[in-house]
């Protein structure tokens, strides 16, 4: 079977990515700070902080050996700001975890997945279908005001997709960036009124909350191959709210 690597997969939106990878007959790698509980035999967990780079060769190289050569990875950790507020308030510590985990942890992860699958296929036989697929967010475009660094670095992790697209379209190693829109997790649930009100406005055309399956189903239809000409693109899973409108 081919195997997964879904960071951030313990639980919310990385979670469902997990369960739709292993539906699809993946062997899936969960790396996350804390164990994943209650996943029976669905997941292999590695207790792993993506912002600690000088340990992502080692983490996919066991990853490797107990399950076979990596096919897909999906850049799902992520963190956003210490606290909802003024940016001009927003301190250098809040700023720095967002970068670490978001987008210089994805980007040097990506790079030890990468060299992998590019030595995998060095003698230029075909490969199954692998591919990067990187969980953005809709705030890489749209402004949140009050969480100003987590903005930023998914901002920086959707040219980081675009890169990796090109350096690697060559070895058939298609990269993808994934753009949630307001999906139910623990992450959203402190605003939660505030985007009940802002769906019931319009401001989502399909006029309901994302659900966590809403985004392991699209990365299990990348990971799956059934976008096998694509890469470098921008899948937006947020009912329509990328769309501008007058």
């Amino acid at each position: 079977m081919p195997t997964a690597i879904v960071t951030g997969g313990a639980r919310g939106i990385g979670r469902a990515i997990a369960e739709a990878l292993a539906a699809a007959s993946f062997d899936v790698a969960v790396v996350d700070v804390e164990p994943v509980s209650g996943n029976g035999s669905k997941f292999v967990s590695y207790t792993h902080d993506v912002a600690d780079v000088d340990g992502h060769a080692a983490l996919v190289a066991n990853i490797a050996d107990r399950l076979g050569p990596v096919h897909c990875l999906v850049n799902n950790a992520g963190v956003t700001s210490l606290s909802r507020g003024d940016m001009l308030d927003l301190s250098p510590e809040s700023f720095d975890r967002c970068v670490a985990v978001n987008l210089r942890g994805a980007f040097f992860l990506t790079q030890a997945v990468a060299r992998t699958m590019v030595a995998a296929d060095a003698d230029g036989s075909r490969s199954p279908y692998r591919s990067i697929v990187t969980i953005g967010s809709v705030n890489a475009e749209i402004l949140g005001l009050n969480r100003a660094d987590y903005c930023i670095t998914k901002a920086g992790l959707s040219m980081m997709s675009k890169l990796y697209a090109g350096r690697l379209a060559t070895a058939r190693i298609h990269a993808f960036e994934l753009r949630p829109g307001i999906i139910r997790t623990d992450m959203t649930a402190p605003a939660r009124e505030k985007y009940d009100r802002y769906i019931a406005d319009e401001g989502v055309p399909m006029r309901r909350w994302g659900e966590p399956e809403d985004v392991g189903t699209a990365v299990a239809t990348i990971a799956r191959g059934l976008l096998p000409f694509a890469t470098g693109e921008v899948v937006n899973v947020g009912g329509g709210m990328h769309l501008h409108r007058v």
